[in-house]
C-alpha cells in the first residue's frame, strides 16, 4: 500500500482493537474493494475480465466464541447483526445483513462440522452500492473469519473442492448466486445471478498490476503491469446501485439474457456448452448463434442480439487487445479500446445511467488516458486512468465539473485516488 493508506488503515485497526479483549485470540484482515477495469457482465458467461483492487476496503478483526453465534458489528454505520451458525438460519429479504446471513448458512450446510461462532468487528472506507464490490468484500471477510475459527482448510469437504485462491473465489461466487460448486451444494444466495469476478480480484490481485482472468471455472491468464506513473481516479456518481435492491431486476435481466441466448443455441445446434464463452469457441459459432436468435421468435430478439454482441466484443476482442496495449505501454491504444467498451456498454448492454455516461465522457475530455464505468451498472462509479503527478488536480477538477453538471446525484458523489492495490491479507 501507499504509505498514507497504510497509516490510515493502522489507525482504523487500532480503533477496532478496543472492541475485543487483549487475550481473545484476535484475528485481523484487510479486504479490499474491486476495480473492474474491463469485463462488464462477462464473468458469469465464462468470459474474461481485467481486474485489480483499490486501496480502500474493510478492516476486520475477529475472535472465536465458545458457541455457534456469529455477531457482526459494522463500526462505521453503527449496526449489528447476530446470526446462528446453523443450516436452518433464516435469510432476510433485503439489506446489508443478507450477505453475512447467506455466507453463514451456506457454510453451515456445506461444512457440517463447523460449530464455532465469532465476534466480528469491521470498518469500511468503501462507498457502498457504488460498484466497488463492498458487498462481495463483506462476503469474503465473513467467510475468512468463519473459515479460520473453524479450521475449514483442514476439513475433507474443503480439501476435496478448494485447492487454492481461484477455487475459493469460484466457491464464494457460488455462495452469492446460490449455485452448487463442485460437490458443495448450492443454497438460496442473495438473489442475483452474478459470477465470481469480484471475489477473484479480492483474493488474487497484485499491487501495481492488472490481472486477466476467464471464468466458469476461474482461470488466471496473465498479469500486466500498470505504468508506474499512472493512478486511478475513482468517481462515485452518487447514483446508488444496490444489486439486492433497486438494481436487482435490471442486473438479473443482463444475466438471464445470457442464459436465454445459451438455451436458444443449445436447442438450435444440439450443443451442450456450459457457458456462452464455450459456445463461441469455434470460428463459425458467433454467426450461428446470431442466426439462431433471429429465428427463435423470442420477444426479446433485438435485446438478445445486442447482449450477445456486447459480450463477444468485450470478452474476445477488447480485453485481450487492451492487455496487449498495456503490456507494450501503449496508453493511447488502451484508451481507444476502453472507449469501445464504454460505448458498447451504453449502446448494447444498456446498463448505464446518464450520470455515469457523463462522467466517463468528461474524464476523457479532460485528458484521462482512459475512463470507464464499472460494476453492476445502473448507477455506481467510473474510473479514470491519469498520471500520478496530476491525480489530485484531476480529481478536484473532475468533481467540480460534475457538481456543475446539473445532475442532482453529484451532491452525494465522492472522488479519490488509488493505485492498483493488494489482495486480501490476513495480518
Amino acid at each position: 500500500m501507499s504509505e498514507a493508506e497504510a497509516r490510515a488503515k493502522s489507525i482504523t485497526f487500532e480503533a477496532l482493537e478496543r472492541h475485543l479483549p487483549a487475550n481473545s485470540g484476535t484475528l485481523r484482515w484487510f479486504v479490499p474493494g474491486r476495480i473492474e477495469v474491463l469485463g462488464k457482465h462477462t464473468d458469469y458467461a465464462g468470459g474474461r475480465s481485467l481486474l485489480c483492487t483499490a486501496e480502500r476496503g474493510l478492516c476486520v478483526i475477529a475472535a472465536p466464541r465458545t458457541d455457534a453465534v456469529v455477531r457482526i458489528h459494522d463500526i462505521v454505520r453503527r449496526k449489528t447483526v447476530e446470526l446462528a451458525l446453523s443450516p436452518a438460519l433464516s435469510l432476510p429479504a433485503y439489506g446489508w445483513t443478507v450477505y453475512p446471513s447467506v455466507v453463514t448458512r451456506r457454510l453451515a450446510r456445506n461444512f457440517t462440522d463447523a460449530a464455532v461462532g465469532a465476534d466480528i468487528f469491521f470498518a469500511s472506507d468503501l462507498p457502498s452500492a457504488a460498484g466497488m464490490s463492498s458487498s462481495s468484500a463483506l462476503v469474503v471477510a465473513i467467510f475468512a473469519v468463519l473459515s479460520a475459527v473453524n479450521r475449514l482448510a483442514e476439513c475433507p469437504e474443503y480439501t476435496a473442492n478448494i485447492a487454492g485462491a481461484e477455487d475459493l473465489a469460484g466457491y464464494l461466487g457460488s455462495i452469492e448466486n446460490g449455485q452448487t460448486y463442485k460437490s458443495l451444494t448450492g443454497d438460496g444466495g442473495v438473489g442475483t445471478f452474478g459470477g465470481s469476478q469480484d471475489h477473484t480480484a479480492i483474493l488474487t490481485s497484485e499491487p501495481g498490476h492488472l490481472k486477466q482472468f476467464s471464468f466458469c471455472p476461474v482461470r488466471f491468464e496473465r498479469a500486466v503491469r500498470l505504468p508506474e506513473d499512472c493512478v486511478f481516479v475513482i468517481g462515485v456518481s452518487g447514483v446508488v446501485a444496490d444489486k439486492t435492491g433497486s438494481a436487482k431486476a435490471s442486473y438479473n435481466r443482463a444475466s438471464l439474457g445470457v442464459r436465454s441466448i445459451l438455451d436458444i443455441w443449445r436447442k438450435a445446434s444440439g450443443s451442450d456448452s456450459a457457458t456462452l464463452a464455450a459456445a463461441t469457441s469455434s470460428p463459425d459459432a458467433p454467426d450461428g448463434i446470431r442466426a439462431a436468435l433471429r429465428v427463435s421468435h423470442s420477444t426479446n430478439t433485438d435485446w438478445l442480439l445486442r447482449r450477445f454482441d456486447q459480450f463477444l466484443l468485450e470478452s474476445e476482442t477488447i480485453i485481450p487487445e487492451a492487455g496487449d496495449a498495456l503490456a507494450r505501454s501503449d496508453l493511447h491504444a488502451f484508451g481507444r479500446l476502453v472507449d469501445q467498451s464504454q460505448n458498447a456498454t451504453e449502446k448494447l448492454l444498456g446498463n448505464q445511467v446518464p450520470e455515469t455516461v457523463w462522467l466517463a465522457a468528461e474524464a476523457r475530455a479532460m485528458g484521462a488516458y482512459a475512463a470507464s464505468a464499472f460494476g453492476a451498472g445502473f448507477g455506481g462509479s467510473v474510473w479514470a486512468l491519469v498520471t500520478r503527478r496530476h491525480g489530485e488536480i484531476f480529481a478536484k477538477r473532475w468533481q467540480q465539473a460534475y457538481q456543475h453538471s446539473g445532475y442532482t446525484a453529484s451532491r452525494n458523489s465522492q472522488f479519490f485516488l488509488t493505485p492498483a492495490g493488494p489482495p486480501m491479507v490476513q495480518l
